[in-house]
């Protein structure tokens, strides 16, 4: 099967359960460990992608990122193009169990129209690297007024092999409530769908919103790669 094919075969009715109950939704392997080395590969191709990030810089972390360029490559357009729609039902359920108006287009392609007509019209699937020592600080990947609810972080390293430590976290803060973290090992290949800035949860008087953050803990040896896919554009 191709890219497209892995993404449409996930079992989606998981996928929103495991984000209803734990926040996030950890897939199997979509991505072969071929197809992940040739992600890779495009990190030093400074033709492919739009601007870089020297995270110390910014204090962000100990890192750097890479926003790729249209025309996207075709794995990374093919698992955006595909993972939209499942998570485009996902995320107008996630509104109006939230009591808001906003709806969010069937397909990419109208979300990206709604980008553009807000200024949005840089694309944000993003290469990370770390080396040891290297960190992400908690953080929302917002970038103007539109804003998909969910994200995914593709990882393209091998866990144990390429690196060690280096999870990925992911914090909740409930109203009235201390922050309650996660921290995901995955595997090479394996995609984490998560919120990207809040998500629906039950609490004692019903429904409520809960922020997200994500980050990066320390990795400890070693080099790590990931592939972050975020649906809307940036200004």
């Amino acid at each position: 099967m191709d890219v497209s094919a892995r993404v449409r075969a996930l079992d989606w009715g998981a996928i929103e359960a495991s984000l209803g109950e734990l926040g996030y939704a950890r897939t199997v392997a979509v991505l072969s460990p071929e197809e992940c080395a040739a992600l890779v590969a495009l990190y030093g191709d400074e033709r492919r992608f739009r601007s870089r990030v020297d995270m110390a810089r910014f204090r962000f972390g100990e890192g750097d990122y890479q926003y790729f360029a249209d025309p996207l490559p075709d794995t990374v357009l093919a698992i955006r193009e595909t993972a939209y729609a499942p998570l485009a039902v996902i995320a107008n359920r996630w509104s109006e169990a939230l009591g808001v108006r906003e709806r969010f287009p069937a397909d990419l392609a109208g979300l990206l129209r709604v980008c553009a007509r807000h200024g949005q019209k840089k694309p944000t699937p993003l290469l990370l690297h770390y080396e040891a020592g290297g960190y992400n600080c908690l953080h929302q990947d917002l970038y103007g007024d539109v804003a998909f609810p969910l994200q995914i972080t593709c990882f393209l390293s091998r866990r144990g092999a390429d690196y060690d430590g280096g999870e990925f976290l992911l914090v909740e803060q409930r109203p009235r409530a201390q922050s309650r973290g996660e921290a995901i090992p995955a595997d090479q290949g394996e995609m984490v769908i998560f919120p990207t800035r809040h998500r629906p949860a039950r609490g004692a008087r019903g429904v409520v919103r809960v922020t997200m953050r994500h980050g990066v803990s320390r990795v400890s040896r070693g080099t790590r790669y990931t592939l972050g896919v975020i649906f809307h554009n940036a200004k």
